[in-house]
């Protein structure tokens, strides 16, 4: 089996190795149709039916690219499009990306499509044969209608042309690169709406300062004075609250303890009404001990939600506490010298080996891509030559951004020895925590990152910074 988890998120890629491949797909499901995806309990019936509908584009069948898709079409994404009009090459063979050499005449998104429809032949695939450059020229309002754009390797020219349609046009795009042993991933949303963001500590609205009707009926029922020890001790925790705090309403002016104080001594009203022993000591009811503990999140006021449709009231009022707006920047504002994150990169580079400079030598790259026409080491036989032209874009960027930090000779050496290759192992692991977050923005659940995600799979460690 192989697994992958993304530090900052919540769902999990498990899958048996299927050796038949030989390809980009070396993974494949032991799950065989025949109803939904067993991952749909982790979304729900409703997110499922968000997923089915979706249509996600594609640019580029590389290694990272097709890993993403692979655990899209996996759970069952409604249909895809790929964006690529290279052929395949035996680069691609090698980091298990397309096919055999026999068909690298076939055109490399023909090829990753054909591929992934026969992971899930529920999935629709189609595909582009136009370089994403040729698209923007020809017809840039063709990405427009995709719920989710996923953009992989591109330069920062065509990266920024693209980036630049989707946002005015509200359409979120999400960017991944695997760059020698550097992952990185970056979201451009103006704003995602997240009705159901699963916490992984919610504070319940147990509505226990209002309740409804029936509620109300259910707690009269309960009669503590009265009951013998078993079921003194067996009442649920949320009714010996409930039961103590009309008592607290009744001497406080309908008001619930908010402050600390308060609270202490609603947990003190609480434990008066633990059943004695002969001997005057407290009899052990841990359904009391529940009632003490919970106090602070039992307590929550009520907030009711504002009207909206009834096919969606359900689901609202079940998570009205724990909606959640992500905003991103733009990557224009991001890209600017003027308005970068400046005081982010500085911070982050206190400590010299913190992922930040694997996003500053990320840029470095691309700064030497537009001078030279090429990636630093991509010929063997330049990479000694390359270091000192790297290093000369790293310090002009950061004269650019005007940050007084330095970059160790070890990172831009490492990157010149990278030469711009893409490991099957790093653009795997990439792929598996991209498809969890394309699947967060088209369900609207979980929250997804903000908004950048560099790992750096040297050290197996990541960080996630606003930039």
């Amino acid at each position: 089996m192989v697994h992958r988890h993304c530090p900052h998120t919540h769902l999990d890629v498990s899958l048996p190795c299927n050796c038949r491949w030989g390809l980009l797909f070396c993974c494949s499901v032991n799950w065989e149709g025949g109803g939904r995806h067993p991952d749909c309990r982790l979304w729900g019936d409703h997110g499922q039916d968000a997923l089915e509908a979706a249509h996600v584009c594609l640019i580029n069948a590389s290694a990272t690219g097709t890993e993403i898709l692979k655990n899209l079409v996996l759970p069952g994404i409604g249909s895809f499009t790929i964006v690529d009009g290279s052929t395949v090459a035996g680069e691609d063979v090698g980091n298990k990306i397309c096919i055999s050499l026999p068909l690298s005449i076939q055109n490399r998104a023909q090829a990753a499509t054909e591929l992934l429809q026969e992971l899930n032949s529920d999935v629709s695939g189609n595909f582009m044969e136009e370089s994403l450059e040729q698209l923007l020229e020809n017809d840039p309002t063709f990405f427009l209608k995709f719920n989710v754009v996923i953009a992989t390797q591109l330069s920062e020219s065509s990266l920024l042309r693209l980036s630049a349609i989707l946002w005015n046009a509200d359409v979120p795009l999400l960017v991944c690169r695997t760059y020698g042993l550097v992952g990185y991933m970056r979201l451009a949303v103006k704003e995602h709406p997240v009705v159901e963001s699963h916490p992984d500590n919610a504070l319940e609205d147990l509505r226990l300062d209002s309740p409804f009707p029936h509620l109300k009926d259910h707690i009269q029922a309960y009669d503590l004075d009265k009951m013998d020890k078993k079921d003194h001790s067996h009442t649920p925790w949320i009714i010996v609250v409930a039961k103590y705090l009309e008592k607290w309403c009744s001497e406080h002016n309908s008001q619930l303890p908010t402050t600390y104080k308060e609270k202490e001594a609603f947990r003190e009203l609480i434990r008066q009404g633990l059943l004695k022993k002969d001997n005057g000591t407290p009899e052990d009811e841990e359904n009391f001990d529940e009632a003490i503990k919970n106090v602070n999140t039992a307590l929550n006021p009520t907030k009711p939600p504002d009207t909206i449709s009834e096919k969606d009231i359900w689901l609202f009022c079940r998570n009205a506490a724990f909606l959640r707006l992500v905003r991103c920047r733009s990557l224009a504002e991001e890209f600017n010298a003027e308005t970068t994150n400046k005081e982010e990169i500085a911070s982050c580079m206190e400590n010299l080996d913190s992922e930040m400079v694997l996003y500053i030598m990320l840029r470095a790259v691309d700064c030497f891509h537009r001078q030279h026409g090429r990636y630093p080491g991509v010929y063997n036989n330049q990479v000694e030559e390359d270091i000192g032209k790297l290093k000369s874009c790293v310090v002009g960027l950061l004269q650019e951004w005007g940050v007084s930090v330095s970059v160790k000779d070890d990172y831009i050496h490492e990157f010149c020895r990278y030469g711009a290759s893409e490991p099957h192992a790093v653009a795997s692991f990439l792929g598996g925590a991209a498809a969890q977050e394309a699947i967060k923005i088209i369900t609207k659940q979980f929250v997804p990152f903000n908004n950048t995600f560099i790992y750096n799979a040297m050290l197996q460690t990541s960080m996630t910074v606003r930039m």
